[in-house]
């Protein structure tokens, strides 16, 4: 008879939410399964934080494109703390709280991850202030100094500047000394005025003719997260130089068109704009590009560039220079809720919906 090590034989229960097909949000499902301790290069960690997204509702549909297979866990950030690690991995992030990009698998109350593949959290960072900053302080950081380069004195426009990732683009471009022009709805536009931008309703059917009345010359950059007939619109309202960042086709979200084909009549609308001779220039955003297979050289560089991003964005929010923007807080359970509230025309409130297992 041979030995066993019963810790390695322990699992630990987890309860997780499971989309199991294109289904309104009442239709998720929660369920308890058991997980294994941490392999080679594993952790496990304790969700504190989770939230809800535009990919979330896009999965919902079936209309995120490269999801995994029904069923599935979403879930596309979290923030916890790591109970046990892996043969191979620094025992000190034992007891650490970690943040952790996941596309899906992040709304459970544990998950088994990648240790190389966390960004550990500030102390005197909280949890569900951190979750705020995850996926979209790293979209914002890298869309306004990675693509558009905005700079002191310039003039941006952020489209849903009250959301989870307009919120931060609007705090990082007055950072970064920039004017910014921000639609949103007008229960938000004290909001907006106290981070420093200046509202336009996003309903208003003479917006464009507001923009110019604000910017005569044109916006020097564009943040456009709707897709389809907006970016024109966006594109024309550049200055002769500026920079059109398109990262969402949010107004196809219940298009029945394939989503392939949205995005590469998106695509290719960037592309024959960048082919004109002007001095705009227009691209789109993807948080995963040049992301690569696990193991690869290019994952270690996407890795690098990550961490690096999000630990500048959350050192801003540790010395005050960001503020976490929390739209509200739900239980895991109630979840249904949360993307019911994410979903509302009418947001109630400004900033990110939290999930807090």
């Amino acid at each position: 008879m041979t030995g066993t090590d019963p810790a390695a034989e322990a699992t630990v229960t987890t309860t997780e939410v499971v989309l199991p097909g294109k289904v309104e949000a009442s239709g998720l499902r929660l369920v308890q399964r058991a997980l294994p301790q941490p392999a080679a290069g594993q952790v496990m960690v304790r969700v504190e934080s989770t939230a809800v997204s535009f990919a979330e509702s896009a999965m919902r549909r079936g209309r995120y494109y490269g999801q995994p297979k029904f069923p599935f866990v979403p879930g596309y950030d979290l923030v916890g703390i790591v109970e046990s690690a892996g043969p191979g991995v620094d025992p000190a992030l034992v007891g650490r709280r970690v943040a952790a990009l996941t596309k899906t698998g992040a709304w459970a109350t544990v998950v088994l991850l990648a240790a190389a593949e966390l960004v550990e959290v500030p102390d005197g960072i909280a949890a569900d202030e951190a979750e705020t900053l995850v996926v979209n302080g790293i979209t914002a950081y890298q869309m306004l100094h990675g693509r558009a380069k905005v700079r002191g004195g310039q003039t941006v426009l952020v489209l849903g500047a009250s959301g989870g990732v307009g919120s931060i683009l609007v705090q990082l471009a007055r950072q970064a000394g920039a004017r910014v022009i921000g639609t949103a709805s007008p229960r938000h536009h004290e909001a907006l005025k106290a981070l420093g931008a200046e509202p336009i309703d996003y309903r208003d059917p003479d917006l464009a003719a507001r923009v110019r009345k604000l910017a005569p010359g044109g916006v020097d950059a564009v943040f456009d997260h709707l897709g389809g007939a907006s970016v024109d619109l966006s594109y024309r309202l550049l200055s002769h130089t500026g920079t059109l960042v398109s990262y969402s086709i949010a107004s196809k979200l219940d298009d029945k068109s394939p989503v392939l084909l949205s995005f590469l009549v998106l695509l290719s609308k960037l592309a024959f704009w960048n082919y004109l001779p002007t001095g705009r220039h227009a691209s789109f955003y993807d948080i995963w590009a040049g992301a690569g297979k696990p193991g690869s050289a290019k994952r270690e560089a996407f890795l690098i560039r990550t961490r690096t991003d999000l630990s500048h964005v959350f050192g801003l929010l540790r010395d005050g220079g960001l503020t976490a923007k929390i739209a509200a807080r739900f239980p895991l359970a109630e979840v249904a809720a949360a993307m019911e509230l994410s979903e509302s025309a009418n947001r109630t409130a400004l900033g990110k919906i939290i999930l807090v297992p």
